[in-house]
Order: C-alpha cells, then sequence, then structure tokens
C-alpha cells in the first residue's frame, strides 16, 4: 500500500467548505477564540491556517479540558476535550474531506 498526502488537494475554497460545516456553538478551546471572532476575518484566518499546513508548520494546539457531570445522577464527571477554532476546522478538513469525493483532482485528475 502506498500512502500519499492530500495537502495538493487542499485550496481555500477547500478550506472555506470546512469552516461551513463545522459547528459554530461549540465552545471555544485553549485560545478563547469563539468561532464569532473567527469569522471577522475569516480570509485572513483560513490563509493562515492554509499556508501553515502546506508547508508542514501546523500543529495542533494544546486541547482545553473541562469537566461537566455525567448525567447519570451521581457525583461523578466526564472530561470533555475542547480544540481551537483552526484545529476544528482541519478536523473538519480530514474527517470529510471538505467534500473531496465530489471534487477532481486539478494535479493528478484522481480522486
Amino acid at each position: 500500500m502506498v500512502l500519499t498526502t492530500l495537502a495538493h488537494h487542499v485550496d481555500i475554497t477547500f478550506l472555506k467548505e470546512a469552516y461551513r460545516r463545522t459547528r459554530k456553538n461549540a465552545a471555544p478551546g485553549v485560545d478563547g477564540q469563539t468561532a464569532a471572532e473567527y469569522a471577522k476575518d475569516l480570509d485572513v484566518n483560513l490563509r493562515n491556517l492554509l499556508n501553515r499546513f502546506k508547508s508542514g508548520t501546523y500543529k495542533a494546539p494544546p486541547v482545553r479540558r473541562v469537566y461537566i457531570p455525567k448525567g447519570d445522577g451521581t457525583d461523578r464527571q466526564r472530561e470533555l476535550g475542547l480544540p481551537t477554532f483552526d484545529d476544528k476546522v482541519t478536523f473538519r478538513m480530514h474527517t470529510d474531506q471538505g467534500g473531496l469525493n465530489t471534487r477532481r483532482c486539478k494535479a493528478c485528475g484522481k480522486h
């Protein structure tokens, strides 16, 4: 099996679709940035994310940990990890491939 990168498929349109599909009402991550704040400079934020992704310098930041009640009537709690909004867009890009399954790659004509 040969593994190849999908980086050549990722462009600003691809990231905008990943952004569109990302939940906007989730709690902010460790950086405190909300979806509304991210959207104020959307093009700049997505361009910056794209540049870091393509250059290989994107590093997932720490995830903010919060504890919420389990809801089973006990005092037990469960841990939630809250990623930054950049990370949420990146997750979305990887999980549903930003619509890759409906696009043809300009570079290789596949996918």
